[in-house]
């Protein structure tokens, strides 16, 4: 009830832990508190928070208008309702690299298990586009450096990730992987791969955990569980499907109210109202409520 009750240390605790345990973890990207309520209990290993779903719910398209105030406040919400580890998306670390250490800590302060910062040129844009532009390797180990050094709590996982394959080439992309780990990055984030194979060479290319980005349309092949895991991926995230999902039943369902006059036809693709209020645990909060409010202290009248 109203926040979780694993506290954040001990959430990037559980994910440090799962990290190291070599299974493949599963991190669908929420789009709202109430959706991650829906991953926690359907059983997944973690919580993602996408940039570009963070800037598609503002109505911005992707290409780093949001700050580090408008992606601290909506990760930590997301955080507050899920014992499972969130991972955020920092983008560049909105700024210079003094700026990469404040977002570190101003992320840490709102619950986040960790986050990952990334290679391109600020403002950035979706990492599956094409134009994209990255800087050079020296000022990513800065931000990396810069976020490693103003961490304070040493499970925060630090995650550097490299849009150099769609820039530079595969090869190049690997020498960066290299080069962020050595610069303190807990785990990389190779964006942009075409297929297992190139996962495969990230792996052998780093000894630190890899994430892998399924998102839909796309340039990278969606890889099944057992693909991702067959090829040494740790990670994997799942940013935009629930979005997705989501708005294509809300434009559906606003064209049929629109042509038939009444939402009669949709109820029965609706989530029930007991079943939202399932989700709410609304019936701990009238527990909690009905506790207070008849609740005497022992010297009062009706106390004893």
């Amino acid at each position: 009830m109203l926040h979780a009750r694993t506290p954040a240390h001990a959430r990037r605790a559980a994910l440090r832990s799962a990290l190291a345990s070599g299974r493949l973890l599963r991190f669908p990207g929420a789009f709202n508190p109430l959706s991650a309520v829906l991953i926690t209990e359907l059983g997944f290993d973690g919580v993602y928070v996408s940039g570009a779903v963070l800037s598609a719910d503002l109505a911005l398209p992707d290409i780093g208008l949001t700050t580090l105030t408008e992606v601290a406040g909506r990760a930590g919400q997301i955080a507050r309702v899920t014992d499972l580890p969130t991972l955020v998306d920092a983008d560049t670390g909105f700024g210079e690299p003094m700026n990469a250490a404040r977002s570190v800590q101003i992320l840490e302060d709102a619950g986040l298990a960790g986050c990952h910062l990334e290679d391109q040129v600020n403002p950035k844009r979706c990492g599956h586009l094409d134009g994209k532009s990255v800087v050079d390797t020296d000022e990513m180990v800065r931000r990396i450096r810069a976020a490693v050094v103003a961490r304070r709590d040493d499970n925060f996982v630090l995650c550097a990730r490299t849009d150099a394959r769609g820039v530079e080439g595969l090869d190049a992309a690997l020498e960066r992987a290299r080069a962020y780990v050595d610069a303190g990055a807990d785990m990389i984030f190779p964006e942009g791969l075409a297929d297992a194979a190139e996962f495969a060479a990230v792996r052998r290319a780093v000894d630190v955990p890899i994430l892998a980005n399924m998102t839909e349309f796309g340039k990278s092949e969606l890889l099944t569980v057992a693909t991702l895991e067959s090829v040494g991926v740790n990670v994997v995230i799942y940013p935009v499907t629930l979005l997705r999902l989501a708005m294509g039943a809300v434009e559906d369902g606003l064209r049929r109210l629109a042509a038939d006059g009444t939402q009669a036809g949709l109820v029965d693709r609706m989530q029930h109202r007991s079943r939202l209020y399932e989700l709410l645990d609304y019936a701990a909060y009238n527990t909690f409520d009905d506790s207070v409010f008849t609740f005497r202290s022992p010297g009062s009248p009706d106390g004893g």
